[in-house]
């Protein structure tokens, strides 16, 4: 019951608001007070009682949630700029409707600064500003791709609006598509550098890349440093002197071949089947992948012997720490920078 009376206690907010928004008759108004009286008596709900308030107020009001889920908007036939050259009198009243929004913006009533906004657009479409509000208004009803073209119209307006940079990197960021948003931050800072919010937000959006990186396995994660070059490794005349002389090792030539008989060759299961384990493999492990994991670590072996150097400039690349004198590795002490 207790969320039937929040979504109550919003309805009678909603109708509250409309009886000055709406711009209603007499007997409109009227008609909505007999409403909100009635909402009251039947769920024993009131908005003048401060117990109530506290209790069953929501963060935004029932319109901007109900716009919020909408996949389209009312004003969906305005989608382009307009080729009319607004009067000084159609300017003048857009100015007017634009601090109008400015107001609904602080108050949180966002539908209701999107409907400012974009009647302020229909008088005067030339005018970067409002485009850029209207943004705003889009991001906060969680509208982000049309706050994005928004932004665009802005820009195309005027390339050199720093803050339709910034407000479209919110909306990328709000979509998780930190590339773009990091994008958006570099030009709002070319054309703001002393901007501290654009340069906060760049290095969010460049935490976030990095923790994506991460993530794929492109980075290193918590050890740091730069992904690892294989190119760079296998051009290294070493490691491919190393690699050629264990394999010429005949040992490891009979550790292939049981490897690849691991695989269905004469050596594997019944039935030839891979999944049973075959003299040679590691217990408990399929013969094929068990000899692979003994390929491995006799390669490893051969080269921290051979050339211990050559192994701690691969670790190096890889990002991992040298192994302390009783094989285990540091953990990683740097517990990473914070978001600002």
């Amino acid at each position: 019951m207790a969320d039937v009376n929040r979504l109550v206690f919003s309805i009678i907010r909603f109708l509250e608001d409309q009886k000055t928004a709406a711009n209603l008759s007499d007997e409109g108004v009227e008609g909505l007070e007999v409403a909100i009286q009635c909402l009251e008596s039947t769920y024993s709900v009131s908005t003048q009682d401060p117990q109530q308030v506290k209790k069953l107020s929501v963060p935004k009001n029932l319109l901007d949630i109900f716009n919020s889920q909408l996949s389209t908007e009312p004003d969906a036939e305005f989608d382009s700029l307009s080729i009319h050259e607004p009067t000084p009198e159609e300017k003048e009243e857009a100015e007017c409707l634009k601090n109008k929004g400015n107001e609904f913006m602080k108050a949180e009533k966002f539908s209701d600064a999107l409907e400012c906004y974009t009647q302020a657009l229909k008088l005067d479409s030339h005018n970067s500003v409002f485009f850029c509000n209207r943004a705003a208004a889009y991001s906060k009803l969680n509208k982000h791709v049309k706050a994005i073209e928004d932004c665009e119209k802005a820009l195309t307006i005027d390339p050199q609006y720093s803050k339709a940079y910034g407000r479209m990197g919110i909306a990328y960021t709000a979509l998780n598509d930190h590339e773009s948003a990091l994008e958006c931050y570099r030009k709002a800072l070319e054309l703001d550098p002393t901007n501290q919010s654009y340069q906060n937000n760049l290095e969010i959006a460049e935490q976030k890349l990095k923790e994506e990186a991460a993530k794929a396995g492109f980075g290193l994660g918590s050890g740091g440093g730069m992904p690892m070059d294989f190119s760079q490794i296998l051009n290294n005349p070493h490691v491919m002197d190393m690699a050629t002389q264990m394999m010429g090792n005949p040992q490891m030539q009979q550790m292939m071949s049981n490897m690849m008989s691991g695989f269905g060759g004469p050596g594997a299961g019944a039935g030839g089947n891979p999944e049973e384990a075959v003299e040679g493999g590691a217990p408990g492990v399929p013969g094929g992948i068990g000899n692979i994991l003994q390929i491995g670590q006799q390669m490893a072996s051969q080269m921290q012997e051979s050339n211990p150097e050559l192994v701690a400039q691969l670790r190096q690349q890889m990002g991992r720490p040298p192994n302390n004198p009783d094989g285990s590795n540091d953990a990683d002490s740097n517990p990473g920078s914070q978001q600002q």
